[in-house]
């Protein structure tokens, strides 16, 4: 596929990354040299210095023969006017950044006026993806399916948790838990277990139950953190705006720490059932006396990452809170992992799997039915939903004497409201919503999991 990307920073970057892995062809548009040069000296990408919305830097790019414009620039308005011009001067499909809060409640006008196929809001799916980790707050990530009847939850194993040297074979009568492990993460190196599979401390599990379930098995493994019913969000950013309007529908009380005033303003008019403090988040004595020893839930949302991981590391030295760090820019996983942050939420990330869900479904066949992509353990793996079709090649047939590819399981089967850890006795019927973990390869059809 011959995909623009309009916009080189942080979420530009990572869309070129993860999509020109995928053997796509990427021409990127900016204003600002150095920005493109960055990006074609470190990627296999062509640049074109220039604005985006510009009918001779479009052409430049190749606009007549692309089959995807991406745009990704800072400016809303910009995006906007780029993909109508990408539309008339190229015919090709269309994703639009669009951020503004404004703009919130009018995405499918917008969709629909504007003809993409895309609108994708960074900041609101930041916002969704916090507001499931406080709803299981004893899980590091939560990645939703089925539109949200579906959890794939990750946990770390600590020092003490009685996970430590039990094989997987075992797990259901040491614990007495009906839970699907799924993935294991032990240094760098992506595990997907079979039976003879021994826990070690420092794995990061990911499981898949149901609710409650998960919450069985992790009060049994011992890391059941309380129902977060309070948070402090320690910055007033959009991020922030959206999580509160969430969290106070949910029933969870909310302070919002923000050192501008004028944002205060706004926030105070906006979200009158959250308490605003206008102050700044990084005084520790400001943060003791809003309550954050008390607080269940705290999340470290300023626009800067090392302040970030200072307030959660704070937060969890003094606290029990479920601690949520959001991470931009500082590429250092490696030496993140090793610290005591909770979860961590990368923005640009989880943009770029969205769109590469919706690129792979649009890449390689008519049948492709990819519903939801997240990339796991630094994209060495990957976790896929699938709606069955009545005449898929998987369809009605023991997963047993399925072929399956090495390295390939099936984690959940989402049945009418139903969810069902598979045996190899179940099946995958059609209408269904199927969960499949996979590494060493990328797939776009659920046929694709079968050897040939």
């Amino acid at each position: 596929m011959n995909i623009i990307i309009v916009g080189c920073g942080k979420v530009g970057y990572t869309l070129v990354e993860q999509l020109s892995n995928e053997d796509h062809d990427i021409t990127v548009i900016d204003e600002k040299p150095e920005k493109v040069s960055y990006i074609t000296d470190e990627l296999d990408a062509m640049g074109i210095v220039g604005n985006g919305i510009n009918h001779r830097t479009l052409l430049d790019a190749g606009i007549k023969t692309a089959n995807l414009l991406i745009a990704v620039t800072g400016d809303d308005e910009k995006n906007l006017l780029c993909c109508v011009i990408a539309k008339k001067a190229g015919r090709c499909q269309t994703i639009a950044r669009i951020r503004n809060p404004i703009y919130n409640e009018e995405v499918e006008f917008l969709k629909k006026e504007f003809g993409l196929a895309m609108i994708i809001n960074p900041e609101l799916i930041a916002a969704r993806e916090i507001a499931r980790m406080f709803q299981f707050p004893s899980a590091i990530r939560v990645d939703s399916f089925a539109k949200g009847h579906v959890e794939l939850l990750h946990f770390r194993v600590n020092e003490v948790s009685p996970l430590i040297g039990v094989m997987l074979c075992n797990l259901p009568q040491k614990l007495r838990s009906n839970v699907l492990v799924c993935t294991v993460m032990r240094g760098d190196e992506m595990i997907i277990p079979n039976g003879s599979f021994v826990f070690e401390k420092n794995d990061t599990v990911s499981i898949t139950a149901s609710r409650s379930n998960a919450m069985d098995f992790f009060r049994k493994a011992g890391i059941m953190k309380n129902r977060v019913n309070s948070a402090i969000l320690a910055g007033g950013g959009k991020i922030s705006f959206y999580l509160a309007k969430g969290l106070i529908s949910s029933g969870i009380r909310v302070k919002i720490i923000e050192k501008d005033r004028a944002r205060c303003e706004f926030l105070c008019e906006e979200i009158p059932d959250a308490t605003i403090i206008c102050g700044d988040a990084t005084d520790q004595k400001l943060l003791m006396q809003e309550g954050l020893m008390n607080a269940h839930g705290f999340a470290a949302l300023t626009g800067l990452d090392e302040e970030n991981i200072l307030l959660s590391l704070f937060a969890n030295d003094i606290s029990g809170a479920k601690t949520v760090t959001k991470i931009n820019r500082i590429s250092f996983n490696g030496v993140i992992d090793k610290l005591d942050l909770g979860s961590i939420i990368y923005p640009r990330v989880i943009t770029s799997d969205y769109i590469v869900k919706y690129v792979r479904s649009a890449t390689y066949s008519q049948n492709s039915n990819v519903e939801t992509l997240y990339k796991l353990a630094n994209g060495k793996a990957e976790a896929l939903e699938f709606i069955i079709k009545a005449d898929s090649a998987v369809a009605n047939i023991p997963l047993l004497k399925l072929n399956l590819r090495k390295n390939t399981l099936i984690c959940c089967i989402y049945r009418q409201g139903k969810i069902i850890v598979p045996t190899g006795s179940d099946k995958m019927m059609a209408g269904d919503s199927v969960v499949v973990v996979l590494s060493g390869y990328r797939i776009s059809d659920i046929k694709e999991i079968l050897e040939d």
